[in-house]
């Protein structure tokens, strides 16, 4: 019994070895990111009387540095608000004009800072990206958790990120009966290239 024990332990170690053994090293040095709005999905779900609103929005521009090192990051994501469609051309309207106000502010925009976690050199990775989110004319400080896959130079990201509008100053569309939930869950679906930053 205690040999067969033993045999178990060692194959444990053996495997637990192998794995370790075989994950990715983190990256080894400072990246730039330059994310794809042709393959870049952002959608949102936002909880209301009845049935819930579902629509999405479209990435105009990203761009971030990520140093490894010592997780300093840099850079924007860009969200074009104006395009933002929920399949109702009445609701898409009240968006836009009285809760968004697209007129004025037409983008979101989110500008990166740190991030924490291990951004392996390939394979799956779990970071999470800090930095401030401008939105209708205020900055808010956010923290998205991101599941993270590389391949070669291309990475693939999904995130989500709770905003509580109402909080953050725009209008509740609520009316009569119909009423719609404070925070509306945005979910991000990203693609890009990494590469080497220019030389300064």
């Amino acid at each position: 019994m205690r040999h067969s024990r033993n045999l178990a332990a060692a194959a444990l170690t053996a495997f637990i070895t192998t794995v370790l053994a075989a994950a990715a090293p983190p990256l080894a040095a400072e990246q730039t990111l330059t994310l794809d709005p042709a393959k870049t999905r952002i959608t949102f779900l936002l909880g209301a009387t009845g049935h819930d609103v579902e629509g999405a929005f479209a990435l105009r521009s990203g761009a971030l540095r990520l140093d490894p090192a010592t997780g300093a990051a840099s850079g924007e994501i860009v969200v074009d608000l104006t395009v933002g469609k929920t399949g109702n051309d009445s609701r898409d309207g009240t968006m836009q004009e009285k809760v968004l106000k697209t007129p004025k502010f037409p983008v979101a925009t989110l500008r990166a800072e740190r991030f924490t976690g291990t951004l392996a050199a390939s394979g799956s990775s779990q970071i999470t990206l800090e930095g401030t989110l401008s939105l209708h004319g205020t900055d808010h400080p956010v923290k998205i958790p991101a599941k993270v896959a590389i391949a070669g130079t291309h990475l693939s990201a999904t995130a989500e990120l709770p905003v509580p509008f109402v909080e953050w100053g725009l209008t509740d569309p609520s009316i009569m009966f119909l009423r719609v939930e404070k925070v509306v869950q945005v979910r991000l679906v990203v693609e890009g290239e990494l590469a080497a930053p220019p030389a300064p």
